[in-house]
């Protein structure tokens, strides 16, 4: 017979009402006092250890001490709740279709609602993994672990789907860690780029081999074996949301009478969840789609469902940026799920740049006048008329005048004048078999809704076609044929971050600090100290500070904590010695600066201290043009934003003649006002003028407007979508009536 459990409360120490932080200061003396490293070889003090931690991660999360109050153990020991019947799936926020776990666990299984216990023949193992995903590493920085929990698992491959003897291996690619390392040599130096592995979708585990009995669903024949109008509970969580719609309308037709009252309230709840999603452009997920493979936008937008369908009453909701990643018609959706939670008694605090889901707001708070060390003020507050009649907002103008014209375009007669790329492919994933042409020397945007097709056009066929024509290899199998007379180079800027090294900074990424290490090592002073250029690096040099080895930082080590990164108290940050402060040069107009100084200047500030340094200058001079101006000589590369990252990836290519380059770039506008896109857009034209193909696969209306060719993509998203619907200039997608996002452009 199995061990009972201790009450978790009584694990820790506490009472049923305590808060976050009782909690942690309970955990904290438990686990110190029994922690293994603390009690060598001490059994018991070990299994107290794991006790209190297996306590803390349930009742340190509200909605697992939610269950675990209702239900007790039972909530986490496959025996209630949601999941239940035939092997049902409880994946904790690990899959996409957690949010209908209840739902087709009481489907397919004998299990009942409301968390009373499970009817089925089985209540079902559970296997237990940490996946390390890297999906939210954008937002938060970070990695965060996440249990898989399976029940009832085929019992040959033991709910890995891996062929028996085989299992899932660690990724060759990235090691097992996720992300790969790229890197690439440019005007700058060498830099250092990191993605998520593409191999293992950031999971750091493969199948090579799929279990023959389980076909990698990881579900037992017992588990597969129930039918619901022709389908298992394996083929139903294969399917997309859309068509998961269509089949849950027949199922109570399908039900003996007697059933059908009960399933009849199961599908309403499966419909008001879906609906929910389908709004927010969800449909073409699947139910089995690994949240390691969500991007940011996919997994807040599941969130925001998830606490719609919750109810909540008196939540202050913060929203970062929800219009990632959303089309025109997305954003529809998303203010509706918005209003909702409003009208619910919620607050939303909403943080974005998008004019369509800023026209919304009932009060709007502007921040500026600029970026960096001019803004941080708030300079507009008030209603949307407002802001609109207000002299100093920056966004009124764009919530007056929706989506004005920046750059001269193409005319239709003149578009393929300099050329054609010619793609033809044959079907892959959910994109039909297509005939693309895309003009050469012209801003190409490719649009459609989220899960249209784009990326696997782009990314996935075009770019490893032109890599293989450039090459000489052999093309993606998918791929029939490729035309781009004269091409020589495809280059895709995308938002992943610059190195992964914080000693990587703007001024080494740009090549300046190398410039100004020479400046200052023929100093005289320098000279009379003995330095030389290689003493002024922060990296290996005599002048560096020895508190953080030039970092800028130390970690401090808290214990059961993760180790918390402070600014060196020695060099405030600097990276340097009190000695380099000595070494001080006089600017054209005067003043005096020592390197660290200098580190410490945002862009704008360098090219008044640097105006008689015309190499450094004319560096710093493009990173101005491309709008970063803001930023600091000593900011940490691998800390900017994806758009920051973008954008400074361009510097080393704006210079050059590039008729035979392509640029692709995936959302570029991630993060931008509305200001920025314009900024984004002169570049864009200064690359065109230079003879570059500039290709964008963009949602951003300001961009897709002052295209001179589109690719519209859909017209719906999944097996709804994957074909060109519409392609022409922006006027001629406007007066498509089969183009959605012709209808955003009217």
């Amino acid at each position: 017979m199995a061990e009972s459990k201790r009450d978790y409360y009584e694990v820790l120490g506490v009472s049923k009402d305590a808060d976050e932080a009782t909690l942690k200061k309970a955990y904290r003396q438990v686990a110190k006092k029994y922690h293994p490293d603390m009690n060598p070889g001490d059994a018991e003090a070990e299994k107290k250890f794991k006790e209190a931690s297996e306590a803390y991660a349930v009742l340190s999360d509200p909605e697992k001490r939610r269950q675990y109050d209702q239900f007790g153990h039972a909530a986490f020991d496959g025996s209630a709740g949601a999941g239940g019947g035939y092997g049902g799936f409880d994946f904790n926020g690990a899959d996409f279709g957690d949010i209908f776990g209840d739902i087709f666990g009481d489907l397919f299984g004998g299990g009942r609602r409301g968390g009373r216990a499970n009817q089925g023949p089985m209540k079902g193992m559970n296997i237990r993994k940490s996946v390390r995903i890297t999906f939210e590493e954008a937002v938060f920085g970070c990695e965060k672990e996440l249990d898989v929990v399976l029940k009832d698992p085929c019992p040959k491959c033991k709910g890995t789907g891996a062929k028996p003897g085989t299992s899932p291996e660690t990724c060759p690619k990235c090691g097992g860690k996720g992300q790969v390392v790229y890197t690439q040599q440019s005007f700058f130096g060498t830099v250092q780029n990191v993605q998520t592995c593409p191999d293992c979708q950031g999971t750091g585990k493969i199948i090579k081999e799929k279990c023959p009995d389980c076909g990698g669903t990881r579900l037992s024949k017992r588990a597969r074996l129930p039918k619901l109008c022709g389908i298992t509970l394996a083929d139903a969580c294969k399917m997309s949301l859309s068509e998961l719609v269509e089949w849950v309308n027949h199922v109570p037709d399908a039900l003996p009478e007697e059933m059908r009252l009960m399933a009849e309230n199961i599908c309403e709840s499966f419909q008001m969840v879906a609906k929910r999603l389908m709004d927010l452009g969800l449909g073409y997920l699947s139910l089995d789609r690994a949240a390691s493979t969500l991007s940011t936008g996919e997994r807040q937008r599941m969130q925001l469902a998830r606490a719609v369908r919750n109810r909540t009453t008196g939540v202050l909701y913060v929203l970062d940026e929800p219009s990632i990643g959303l089309h025109p018609s997305n954003i529809v959706g998303l203010t509706d799920v918005m209003h909702d939670l409003i009208a619910d008694g919620n607050s939303v605090i909403l943080v974005d740049h998008d004019t369509q889901i800023l026209s919304e707001a009932d009060w709007l708070v502007e921040m500026g006048p600029k970026a960096g060390a001019d803004g941080g003020r708030i300079i507009a507050q008030g209603t949307i008329p407002e802001i609109e009649a207000n002299p100093d907002s920056q966004i009124g103008t764009f919530l007056k005048e929706m989506h004005p014209i920046y750059r001269k375009k193409a005319s239709e007669q003149e578009m393929f004048s300099l050329g054609t790329i010619h793609l033809s492919t044959d079907a892959i994933h959910t994109v039909k078999p297509l005939e693309a042409d895309i003009p050469k020397g012209r801003l190409t945007v490719v649009t459609g809704v989220s899960g249209s097709g784009k990326t696997t056009l782009i990314l996935e066929s075009l770019i490893p076609a032109l890599e293989s024509m450039i090459n000489g290899t052999k093309l993606p199998s998918h791929v029939k044929n490729i035309t781009a007379e004269d091409i020589e180079q495809v280059k895709l800027i995308d938002a992943a971050p610059i190195g992964i090294n914080v000693r990587s900074t703007v001024a080494t990424y740009a090549n300046v600090h190398d410039e100004l290490r020479k400046v200052y090592a023929k100093l005289p002073d320098a000279k009379e100290a003995g330095y030389k250029a290689g003493d002024f690096s922060y990296n290996t040099g005599k002048l560096r500070c020895p508190t953080c080895d030039g970092t800028g930082s130390i970690s401090l080590d808290v214990q059961f904590l993760p180790d918390v990164e402070v600014p060196c108290p020695d060099c405030h940050g600097s990276r340097y010695n009190r000695d380099a402060g000595n070494i001080k040069r006089k600017t054209k107009s005067g003043e005096l600066y020592s390197l660290p100084e200098l580190m410490d200047m945002d862009v704008q500030q360098a090219l008044r201290a640097c105006e008689d340094m015309k190499k450094i200058c004319s560096r710093l001079q493009i990173i101005k043009d491309l709008g970063l101006g803001y930023l600091t000589l000593g900011e940490a590369t691998p800390n900017l934003s994806g758009g920051e990252a973008q954008r400074l990836k361009l510097a080393s290519e704006m210079e050059r003649k590039q008729d035979a380059s392509v640029f692709v770039f995936d959302e570029p506008t991630i993060g931008l006002h509305p200001l920025d896109v314009q900024t984004l857009l002169k570049v864009f034209d200064r690359l065109v003028s230079k003879g570059a193909t500039v290709i964008v696969i963009e949602h951003d209306l300001d961009v897709i407007r002052n295209a001179d060719y589109i690719i519209d993509m859909g017209p719906g998203g999944g097996e709804a979508g994957g074909r060109i619907i519409a392609k022409g200039t922006p006027e001629e997608i406007a007066s498509d009536r089969g183009s959605i996002t012709g209808k955003y452009l009217r």
